[in-house]
């Protein structure tokens, strides 16, 4: 399983993607789940993936060999004139990879699934964000719902619910998905470090800044520690139950 969150802001996209994979307790590893794809000055779309590993690197790798090769590129995102072609294409891929592996493989209940979030912009447009099932079919990002989660997604949802603010800086944007990630990465062991970040600065139409964050970041063991102490003395400070 994994966990991974694109968010809407007033100056941007901030996106956040766990990196472990298992398939036992036995069999754990670690694998890159966000994917940009750029053309400065044209296009920057970031993708992240949750699900079948197998399915997610398959439509990865056919979307990379539609981009770079002249004679597969059919479709190719970087040619799409909107993100919302960008998330049909990418819906297509997913859709006809999942039929594949289904017609061929075993056969059981949501063995081959994935979902995929992608976001970006590309010029003449604006940011958009939106959230792709295994169907193919898909929902965008609006201010009634300005961000998306894909993976186990319940433990830090409350957090973002309560917390996000759509004209936060990045920085704030960053701390409260470092919140939410820390208390999904406590309650679930198929979600863990390191975490991917890129932050997409609305009207830049290339890469921005991109990093990932360890179990040894001092920020990230600073805001850990931190939230753990911040909730005990807020629970301390609630008025006391009684049974009068």
């Amino acid at each position: 399983m994994t966990y991974c969150v694109g968010m809407m802001l007033d100056r941007g996209m901030v996106f956040m993607s766990d990196t472990r994979t298992n398939s036992g307790v036995d069999n754990i590893s670690t694998f890159r789940k966000m994917v940009i794809w750029e053309k400065p000055g044209t296009a920057c779309i970031t993708v992240m993936t949750a699900g079948n590993l197998a399915t997610t690197q398959a439509v990865i790798s056919l979307l990379e060999e539609r981009s770079k090769s002249p004679s597969e590129r059919d479709p190719d995102i970087l040619s799409a004139s909107s993100m919302f072609q960008v998330a049909t294409m990418i819906g297509n891929t997913l859709r006809e990879v999942i039929s594949t592996h289904a017609d061929e493989g075993q056969r059981a209940d949501a063995a081959f699934n994935a979902t995929i979030l992608v976001g970006g912009q590309i010029a003449g447009g604006e940011p958009r964000l939106f959230l792709i099932y295994p169907e193919g079919n898909f929902i965008e990002a609006s201010a009634d719902t300005p961000f998306f989660q894909i993976g186990e997604t319940k433990y830090g949802r409350p957090i973002l619910l309560r917390a996000y603010d759509p004209a936060m800086s990045y920085e704030e944007a960053i701390k409260l998905l470092l919140v939410s990630f820390d208390s999904t990465i406590k309650a679930n062991l198929s979600v863990s470090l390191p975490l991917d970040v890129h932050v997409y600065e609305k009207g830049a139409l290339t890469t921005g800044r991109r990093f990932r964050i360890t179990g040894d970041d001092p920020y990230y063991q600073e805001i850990s520690a931190g939230w753990g102490d911040a909730l005990k003395a807020a629970f301390a400070q609630l008025p006391e139950f009684s049974f009068d």
